[in-house]
């Protein structure tokens, strides 16, 4: 007999990250889990959650496969397919409230005989649905306060210059820095500032992992002498200040050297504590929309696009590397914007019909409504404009960034947060007025990212990203650190890997994004908005009927 409904499902997915491209230059697929079994149901409410790291300035690609238990063989090739989905972990985190509902597609062929509607590849085989959270430990914050006592003399016509060098362990057995404190200058006895770190950064959440801490002695050469080192861990400095937080600092070479050594000091804990700040997911899943908008350098010295020397040249075969950047930073960010209307803009042209020069002409041609659908819509847009107009120049920043900084001044309740992508091939002609539009665009809701291509030097550039020195004008600096540049080149694989030199470039000018939309919110004293409740009974077609 042949029963009617399905009797048992589960659920198993993949997914892929960057660092698998670099080990293989080639995207590859890793089994990350499977959800429990649940018996005879056609609307299963999986119970089992997994535990993904969330990297914002990666494309996480996951796919969902669905199967129906037929044995209790642990092979997946012995279980009927029933259908699959695929989504990234953006996606999911950038709907209203980190929830999403996907149609299962693509069911197996071998349902035909049962199933006749719905066993043809493509069809619909019901729906899946996401809800993700974040982890309380990822928002925690620890600011901790630590002396030292008797540590090695380091230098011949004084003290030492001691400072402290924190490292978290690896699941590889390898350390990562994570923070340093500042230098106590000629002193054996220092006390150093109170100083916070997230929780995830000193351990990643798991309590009893390995920190381990070097201690220096600060040479200006940068040739700092190691005093000694010890470990501890979150789990240890979380009882604060006692007996043991109390810590040897032990040289490895001296102490096999000699017998009677004992330690180069002793570093002891004064104080810690541990408290909750807001993290960038909760603003996504309060409905804070990141507005992408595109600007894009039409200056001659970009080269004629007709030429294949031109960095604009339109290839069949492969993507200029404007397009690149562009799709790059793009295809991530559009995951945080639930309309997928982005403005794009254009700089350094002469207009038809009367040659007039523009610095910040809209890519559709359409001056009321600048916005194009998708980033394929500023694609098709970005092409459509090099047919039409001429490029010409000079390389004018300032315009673009006022153009956006006039929406975001229109919005700073934190509802929305601007994120300025600007790609060019050259030196900026009004560095003056930039440097004042980024100072007065450091006080809202804005994030400005610049992209050189091609072989030009782009050293002024490292003077809009506020690293070191923050930018400043006419007196006034920055109130925060809103601009990100690189390179495009230092990113580009060496094989000819586009895929590779896309995730590369958006991993790098991405990251300092979260950070910045944070540092916006916090200066404004501006709370996420709760989640909004699930709007009524998520529906729950059957995964499959028989007809």
């Amino acid at each position: 007999s042949v029963s009617l409904y399905i009797s048992s499902s589960f659920c198993e997915f993949s997914s892929s990250r960057i660092n698998e491209i670099e080990k293989c230059n080639t995207l590859k697929r890793r089994l990350f889990g499977r959800t429990e079994v649940i018996e005879n149901t056609l609307n299963p409410d999986f119970v089992r959650k997994f535990v993904l790291d969330f990297f914002f300035e990666e494309k996480q690609n996951l796919r969902f496969d669905v199967y129906n238990v037929d044995t209790r063989s642990s092979n997946i090739s012995k279980h009927d397919f029933l259908g699959q989905t695929f989504c990234t972990l953006g996606e999911i985190i950038g709907s209203t409230g980190s929830r999403m509902e996907r149609t299962l597609s693509n069911c197996s062929c071998s349902f035909s005989l049962f199933f006749p509607s719905s066993g043809i590849p493509g069809k619909k085989c019901g729906a899946i649905i996401f809800t993700a959270e974040e982890l309380s430990n990822c928002r925690d914050i620890a600011t901790m306060q630590l002396c030292a006592n008797k540590l090695d003399k380091k230098d011949f016509f004084g003290k030492s210059d001691p400072f402290l060098v924190f490292y978290r362990s690896n699941e590889d057995g390898t350390f990562t820095i994570c923070h340093k404190t500042e230098v106590i200058k000629n002193t054996l006895n220092p006390v150093w500032q109170p100083f916070t770190i997230p929780v995830r950064a000193l351990c990643n959440g798991d309590y009893d992992r390995t920190v381990k801490i070097d201690v220096y002695d600060w040479d200006r050469d940068g040739s700092h002498d190691f005093i000694g080192e010890f470990t501890t861990s979150y789990r240890e400095l979380s009882r604060g200040q006692s007996q043991f937080n109390v810590y040897e600092v032990l040289n490895p070479k001296k102490k096999g050297k000699k017998k009677k050594y004992v330690n180069s000091g002793t570093v002891t804990l004064l104080s810690f504590k541990v408290e909750s700040e807001y993290t960038f997911v909760d603003f996504i899943r309060g409905g804070t929309q990141l507005n992408f908008t595109v600007a894009i350098d039409f200056t001659a010295s970009n080269g004629n696009p007709a030429q294949p020397t031109s960095l604009h040249y339109m290839s069949p075969y492969q993507m200029n590397t404007y397009a690149m950047a562009l799709k790059a930073v793009g295809e991530i960010i559009q995951d945080y914007d639930s309309d997928k209307l982005f403005p794009a803009y254009g700089f350094g042209a002469k207009l038809p019909p009367d040659g007039k020069i523009s610095h910040a002409f809209p890519l559709n041609g359409n001056s009321e409504d600048p916005n194009c659908v998708g980033i394929e819509g500023v694609l098709e847009a970005y092409f459509q404009s090099l047919r039409t107009v001429q490029l010409y120049g000079p390389t004018n920043f300032a315009p673009v960034i006022n153009q956006v900084a006039r929406s975001a001044q229109d919005i700073t309740d934190g509802s929305q947060y601007f994120v300025l992508l600007m790609i060019t091939d050259g030196v900026i002609s009004d560095m003056v007025q930039t440097k004042e539009a980024v100072v007065n665009a450091s006080a809202l809701p804005m994030s400005i990212i610049i992209v050189g291509v091609g072989p030009a030097e782009f050293d002024a550039m490292e003077e809009l990203d506020g690293d070191d020195v923050r930018v400043s004008s006419r007196g006034r600096f920055a109130e925060r650190d809103i601009v990100q540049f690189v390179p495009f080149r230092d990113y580009i694989d060496r094989s000819g890997n586009q895929v590779l030199s896309m995730a590369r470039l958006a991993k790098d000018v991405l990251a300092e994004i979260p950070d910045q939309l944070l540092s916006f919110m916090k200066s404004k004293g501006i709370d996420p908005r709760p989640a909004p409740p699930a709007s009524g009974t998520p529906s729950k077609p059957p995964l499959n009927t028989r007809i």
